[in-house]
């Protein structure tokens, strides 16, 4: 496992697909290419190997500028080659790709290094500003996520989505890396295979690419709505659990994920749960500790929300889930 570093688009890169891309690139990969502004935007691509939408917007944004200068350095760093050959979030035995940037609480390995030489590469750039894309499994609109309640990382943000999310967990991801060099984002562009996300992503780094600096003044409150996650919520990895079984020990509401961004009052119903069976949900808050009683009620038969929370990041994917997470609990976050 190591970084490959190029100062040139790599031959058939334009051209591959999510599948293919193997076979342009030997694993995760750094590309640095010059613009008419010095410091470099970075883009970082695929940390997750079935969210495509950074590569393909890439794609697009280069064969745009093929034969111009950039209007800005632009580095991209193309991530987990390997599971994205097979369209999965990582492989057997891989850490997530986006857990394991400087920060992370993830027992170190050879790929936490390969992010950390990512983060050195970019700090001697003077790097400008970062863009992490990713498309989501649940039913979510296009938002934008910050680390930092900061006026220039809510102007970079808002570019893209009047929808903000601001948090601190999970440790050792991209963004939260970025943030100790300079404004960063992370964009959710929906679901995979959806256009206007792709578009969506390729309007944004165009803007960005054009920007001279980002903006220190605040953002209006009436202009944006920002979210900030107060906890997370997992299936235990010894319960198993159904969306459309309802004798399984714990078995999920229909149509749950439709409730991402919606804010749902106290006593709504999450999940039933078979009597007896024992089966639970993990809820870990802001700090990563337990929190379970503060955030759920559990009856004999139910699980229900204990009070009002907007979630975000719902799926029915039962590999996502056990990979990551059912989803997160939000709460609306007033700008000072």
């Amino acid at each position: 496992m190591q970084l490959h570093i190029t100062h040139e688009l790599p031959p058939g890169l334009l051209e591959a697909t999510r599948e293919t891309l193997h076979t342009v690139l030997a694993g995760p990969t750094l590309i640095h290419l010059p613009g008419k502004r010095p410091e470099p935007l970075f883009v970082s691509a695929l940390l997750h190997g079935n969210e495509e939408v950074g590569l393909l917007a890439a794609q697009r944004l280069l064969r745009k500028y093929q034969g111009r200068q950039l209007p800005r350095a632009l580095s991209i760093f193309i991530g987990n080659v390997a599971a994205a050959r097979s369209g999965q979030r990582l492989l057997d035995g891989q850490p997530d790709y986006n857990r394991i940037w400087p920060g992370s609480e993830l027992p170190p390995t050879p790929e936490h290094a390969v992010m950390a030489e990512v983060v050195t590469q970019m700090r001697a750039r003077r790097v400008f500003a970062s863009i992490d894309l990713h498309n989501n499994t649940g039913l979510n609109p296009h938002y934008a996520c910050v680390n930092r309640i900061d006026h220039r990382f809510l102007q970079l943000a808002s570019l893209f989505s009047r929808t903000l999310v601001y948090f601190q967990r999970p440790r050792g991801v991209q963004s939260m890396a970025f943030a100790e060099l300079c404004p960063a984002v992370t964009c959710e562009c929906g679901k995979v295979g959806d256009e206007s996300g792709v578009n969506h992503a390729l309007e944004y780094l165009e803007t960005c690419l054009h920007l001279a600096d980002i903006p220190d003044h605040p953002v209006h409150g009436s202009d944006v709505h920002v979210f900030h996650t107060v906890a997370t919520i997992k299936v235990p990895a010894h319960i198993e659990f159904s969306f459309v079984d309802d004798q399984a020990p714990l078995y999920f509401a229909e149509g749950l994920e439709h409730c991402n961004f919606r804010e749902l009052p106290a006593d709504t119903l999450l999940a039933w749960r078979r009597p007896d069976s024992g089966a639970y949900l993990e809820v870990r808050d802001e700090a990563g500790r337990e929190a379970g009683e503060a955030f759920l009620d559990y009856g004999d038969r139910d699980i229900r929300l204990r009070r009002s929370f907007m979630p975000a990041m719902l799926t029915r994917d039962e590999q996502v889930i056990r990979q990551d997470c059912l989803c997160y609990l939000m709460e609306r976050y007033p700008l000072p």
